[in-house]
């Protein structure tokens, strides 16, 4: 343990906690959304597929914004989420209108895209707490998006796979609020 470990709890841990809460009830609800939506191509489907980059573009920038305990760290990685995020959301728009299997592939590369730079990210601060499920997230969002990629290379019209993953990406945010709050009820005794 440093000594930023056994201060007080940071506002910034507590913001960040509740970020991930957030995420995690926007990641099961679109899911529960997508399913049924994802056999038929049309307006709520599309919009379902760029809101959910957007969220998660929005999601990282309020993160910068909010500020770290160390405001001098590298933050290159979440800038990188967040750029391609948002141009995710306009590819899957267009994607949309083309084909369930161009879907998949954008997803695909987005889910490599911004799986990396959380990954990278949740290493370096693996000390701040609740991170290791970032680690795990980052990771398998990679392999899965090599198998969306793949999918959608191969002509596959099931998106259903990705409601799984999102579902799935919320459950590691909520693990990683929990972490985080027991490690604050810590820091607070």
């Amino acid at each position: 343990m440093t000594v930023s470990d056994t201060a007080a709890p940071s506002r910034f841990d507590a913001a960040l906690r509740r970020l991930y809460l957030v995420r995690f009830a926007f990641a099961v609800a679109w899911a529960a959304v997508l399913f049924p939506a994802s056999g038929s191509a049309g307006p709520l489907l599309t919009a379902l597929l760029v809101v959910y980059p957007l969220f998660d573009a929005g999601a990282v920038l309020w993160q910068l914004r909010t500020g770290d305990r160390d405001p001098g760290a590298p933050r290159a990685a979440e800038w990188t989420n967040v750029v391609v995020s948002a141009a995710v959301a306009v590819a899957l728009g267009w994607a949309s209108t083309v084909s369930t299997a161009a879907v998949l592939a954008v997803w695909g590369v987005w889910a490599v895209g911004s799986g990396i730079p959380q990954l990278v990210a949740a290493v370096r601060r693996r000390g701040a707490g609740g991170r290791v499920p970032q680690i795990l997230s980052g990771g398998i969002s990679v392999l899965a998006g090599a198998a969306f990629l793949a999918q959608g290379l191969r002509g596959s019209g099931d998106i259903a796979g990705v409601g799984g993953y999102a579902a799935v990406g919320g459950v590691f945010f909520l693990v990683s609020a929990v972490r985080l709050g027991v490690l604050l009820r810590r820091k607070a005794s």
